[in-house]
């Protein structure tokens, strides 16, 4: 078994970056951010009617007896409240769209530009943490564009209107106040700036845990046989108990932030009780100016609350739009594709030329492998198992590049090719075939989105599915489950024989393709095959060597070389590896039939 391709590294992503990613994401939805803070502007401006009228109502009302300003005042205040319960109505709509939009876009994006990353990635990448990037990392988002970004926004406006007010009343003690709020606001940027790695380590831990119980529900059958109940519990309570503690350390932050914030809202109580009582006793401050101060104090205090959440809401954002950029400037397998020539029609002939490839340096799979498959013409691969002969077909479907040497596809560099138009007109089985959870005339039609149902029953009857479904109540229309696990190994081989028919492809690729038949069900699509392959240049890897005595020359590949070459009988006459091979495989069929109590000995 040949080790994975390691995964391309990401590109550092430094804090410069990722302002520059808040910046283009803010731009981008510029218009409903500025709709959004105009709406916000209004309303804090009608939030500081109240406040404000409090001064008259003291001074003038209660302490000059004027009744006639008692309605205004009050006709005043209710304006202003629904033009405050209006605008911040608006503002949550239009706000609130926008970010769903921008979250939404944004994992479109990411989801698009994963699907085109290179098969190497995929080979060391946790099907679940990329879940969780798309899905969880995106959600941030909505703390730039939506609310959470204006709300900021509209605190520190009302804050810097709220001092004046203050400064215009009492400016000794406004100075004293405003040094505590300085202090404040510095512990903050500190505050935020170390809880951002946090948050960003916190978005790691839960892709890995989410990846974990992805795969150990995804393998559950293989988990219940081996009775692996308690080593997935354990291995999942490891995880989560990290994720705890990454949870308890950035709520321990959080709440030393708040306690502070209290801590100075305190003082600045102290300080309006000495500061604000010797200003009256004094008769430099009314007793409408003092209510006034106290009002407007608040309306700076409460943003400092409010930048407190919000802050961290925005801190996170950024941990989550750090790891989407590592994801988005991975280099993608089809980089480029612009600039290179166009495939047109595939012929289907195709040459190894010295071809070397190696997943790790230094550890090559194949070395300097040589040979022409001509069009229409089919090729098998044998050899022992690690040998190589499913990084050969990974070479052919583009899914890696040679280190050295070149792949030829009629005639050009298989790299100058354009990868979707080559790979548009390839055929696959595979010896593990995924499923779709969907209907089996689905799975089949993958290959051919807009195939007719008469073009899917057609390619399903030569695949010989027809045995099979014809048993089940909703035929064709049968959901086959997550990864078809409703159906048996046989069967899905079937249905994915019937997608590789439908494609109607110019180049055929059979790894293993009949390895979960029956001899009954595989006598039964051998005909099939053989008429999907007619006119194609197929490529087989077959452990079953009677499967492909009729292939046009075969290939020993040992150790990642070509040891011998030929027909199943040249081969045969040679008397070497093939030969040796085919022996033992004939001894333990016969060994089976004779004696099927003993399958499993297998002659030395």
């Amino acid at each position: 078994m040949t080790a994975p391709s390691p995964a391309p590294r990401p590109p550092k992503v430094t804090a410069a970056s990722a302002w520059r990613e808040a910046r283009e994401l803010v731009w981008t939805y510029r218009h409903r951010l500025a709709i959004g803070f105009a709406l916000m502007i209004v309303s804090r401006l009608a939030g500081l009617v109240l406040p404000a009228s409090s001064k008259y109502l003291v001074d003038e009302v209660v302490t000059n007896r004027r009744g006639d300003l008692l309605v205004p005042l009050a006709l005043g205040v209710g304006c202003a409240s629904l033009v405050q319960a209006a605008t911040s109505f608006a503002l949550s709509q239009i706000l609130g769209i926008a970010a769903q939009r921008a979250i939404t876009e944004m994992r479109k994006q990411v989801q698009q530009h994963v699907l085109r990353l290179p098969v190497a990635f995929f080979d060391s990448t946790k099907s679940g943490a990329l879940i969780s990037r798309v899905m969880n990392d995106a959600e941030g988002i909505r703390n730039l564009v939506g609310t959470g970004l204006v709300q900021l926004g509209g605190g520190l406006l009302t804050a810097a209107l709220a001092l004046g007010v203050l400064f215009w009343l009492n400016w000794q003690l406004t100075a004293i106040t405003l040094l505590l709020l300085a202090a404040f606001g510095g512990m903050m940027a500190v505050a935020f700036r170390r809880l951002r790695p946090i948050f960003r380590e916190r978005s790691v831990i839960q892709a890995d845990v989410t990846g974990r119980l992805g795969e150990s529900l995804g393998g559950i059958r293989l988990v219940k046989t081996y009775t692996a109940e308690r080593r997935e519990q354990l291995v999942f309570a490891r995880g989560v108990h990290r994720l705890f503690r990454n949870i308890a350390t950035s709520m321990t932050a959080i709440s030393a932030v708040g306690s502070v914030t209290t801590v100075i809202i305190g003082l600045v109580g102290v300080l309006l009780i000495v500061g604000g009582g010797r200003s009256i006793l004094a008769g430099a401050m009314t007793l409408g100016d003092f209510i006034m101060y106290v009002f407007f104090i608040g309306l700076v205090a409460a943003p400092l609350v409010q930048i407190a959440s919000i802050g961290t809401q925005v801190t996170d954002a950024f941990a989550g739009l750090d790891r989407l950029r590592e994801l988005r400037r991975l280099a993608t397998e089809d980089e480029g594709d612009a600039a290179r020539a166009p495939v047109g029609v595939v012929r289907g002939d195709v040459r190894f030329d010295d071809v070397s490839f190696s997943y790790v340096p230094g550890v090559p799979v194949l070395r300097h492998v040589s040979f022409h498959a001509p069009e229409g013409s089919t090729t098998a691969l044998v050899g022992s198992s690690g040998s190589g002969k499913s990084t050969l077909l990974g070479l052919i479907l583009a899914f890696h590049r040679p280190d050295s040497g070149r792949v030829l596809v009629d005639g050009r560099d298989l790299q100058g090719l354009r990868l979707r138009e080559y790979r548009a007109q390839i055929g696959v089985v595979m010896q593990d075939n995924f499923l779709f959870d969907g209907t089996i005339a689905e799975n089949i039609a993958f290959s051919k989105p807009g195939a007719s149902r008469a073009e899917v029953l057609r390619a399903a009857a030569v695949a010989h599915c027809d045995e099979f479904v014809a048993r089940m109540p909703e035929g064709y229309d049968t959901v086959v489950g997550e990864r078809g696990v409703k159906l048996s190994g046989g069967q899905r081989q079937r249905v994915a024989i019937a997608r590789a028919i439908l494609a109607d492809p110019r180049l055929l690729v059979l790894d293993e393709a009949t390895s979960s038949l029956d001899s009954e069900s595989e006598a039964l699509i051998q005909d099939g095959l053989r008429r999907l392959r007619a006119g194609r240049t197929t490529f087989v890897i077959a452990h079953r060597l009677s499967t492909i005595t009729s292939a046009d020359q075969i290939l020993v590949i040992e150790g990642g070389e070509i040891v011998e070459r030929g027909t199943h009988a040249e081969l045969l006459a040679q008397g070497g590896r093939y030969r040796q091979l085919y022996d033992r495989q004939y001894r333990t069929e016969r060994d089976r039939y004779v004696n099927p109590g003993e399958e499993l000995a297998v002659p030395a």
